[in-house]
């Protein structure tokens, strides 16, 4: 017993540290590849192309549940709005790293848990409780500490740094009433949204980007150094999505929690040795209590669940009916029930998809 805690210990670990070098890899690839390379449309374009390219083969033969059948009104009211904020909110993010350094992009995504308050009170009439509240005051400080003392301030890169954050929030609202609803595998879930997008928004591409990169010096003269870019941003993007599902499914959200933030913290301190871009200590000191308050945002969110039942009220609770194709799924021609965790046995908690936890939807959108 000992010996399997100390070895899904050493697990996480390992996990974690692949998982801070490749989102770290994967945001200072993406500011070189932008500044060389200013098309933010086109790396979404890739990285979604990678996201659909990738993740059906690997699925399979790592044995992720099959799709579950979704009726097409639920469908077009749900999946494909999420299939379109996916899009817009990976846009404006890399219009943000491309704008302002990746450091101060990621504090402004610190932000992200007062959008998810704001916006689940305002859309699910959820209400926390004032310590969670409380807890949203360091981040909003550290935020505005970090804007007034940045030397590369961008208005531009601020606005869709925000944007895309509020688009994040909003993803990962709804996406957890679909991952309730439908018992779709929350990887699956993630693969349909990454090809919807693409499909929708090739011919924008097409028409936006396309004949702009065809006379871009990078094409004419033959630099396959931002083509090797591309290719690695969208590789990389894909595997810290992967990654970050293994983790989550071997630890608690709160560990998870804790674990992301930490995450984002190295992301910012990789930025700042590797790109180089002039910081005050002032600056250094808003990323470090936005960081903080993010810790302390994710303390206070669990001790909120420890006090309650339900998350939601009980009005809001009655409005989500599950889909009735839920009731028997498949994997590998075998029936599975409940999302996989009555009816099908493994110790593998990444492929039984728990359709009633709130966290695993947390990594469909980062």
């Amino acid at each position: 017993m000992v010996e399997t805690s100390r070895r899904q210990v050493l697990s996480v670990v390992f996990l974690c540290v692949i998982w801070y070098i490749v989102s770290s890899s994967n945001n200072v690839i993406g500011k070189m590849v932008l500044n060389e390379f200013p098309f933010p449309l086109t790396v979404t374009i890739v990285q979604l192309t990678s996201i659909a390219c990738y993740s059906g083969p690997f699925f399979n033969l790592w044995g992720v549940r099959k799709y579950v059948d979704i009726p097409w009104k639920y469908y077009l009211k749900y999946i494909v709005p999420l299939a379109l904020g996916k899009f817009f909110a990976s846009v404006s993010s890399h219009i943000s790293i491309w704008r302002v350094p990746v450091s101060y992009a990621h504090t402004v995504k610190a932000t992200m848990p007062f959008f998810t308050v704001v916006l689940s009170r305002l859309i699910m009439k959820e209400k926390q409780t004032m310590t969670v509240y409380f807890s949203l005051i360091p981040i909003i400080a550290g935020v505005l500490i970090a804007t007034l003392t940045e030397l590369s301030f961008d208005i531009v890169g601020l606005i869709s740094a925000l944007i895309s954050t509020m688009g994040f929030s909003l993803q990962n609202i709804f996406s957890k009433k679909v991952l309730k609803d439908t018992g779709i595998h929350h990887l699956r879930l993630l693969h349909l949204l990454g090809k919807l997008a693409l499909f929708m928004f090739m011919p924008i591409w097409l028409y936006v980007d396309c004949f702009s990169i065809i006379k871009h010096p990078a094409i004419t003269t033959g630099d396959y150094k931002v083509i090797a870019l591309l290719f690695t941003d969208g590789v990389l993007n894909w595997l810290q999505n992967i990654i970050a599902f293994s983790v989550l499914s071997l630890v608690t959200p709160l560990t998870y929690a804790v674990a992301s933030a930490s995450k984002r913290i190295f992301v910012i301190a990789v930025s700042l040795f590797i790109l180089g871009n002039p910081v005050t200590w002032m600056n250094i000191f808003g990323m470090l209590l936005a960081s903080l308050g993010v810790l302390c945002y994710n303390r206070a969110k669990q001790l909120s669940r420890s006090q309650t039942v339900l998350p939601f009220t009980n009005e809001s609770w009655n409005k989500y009916t599950p889909l009735p194709s839920t009731d028997n799924l498949y994997r590998n021609g075998k029936s599975v029930t409940n999302g996989g965790l009555n009816g099908y046995k493994t110790n593998n908690l990444l492929l039984n998809n728990n359709v009633h936890s709130t966290s695993q939807s947390k990594l469909l959108f980062v």
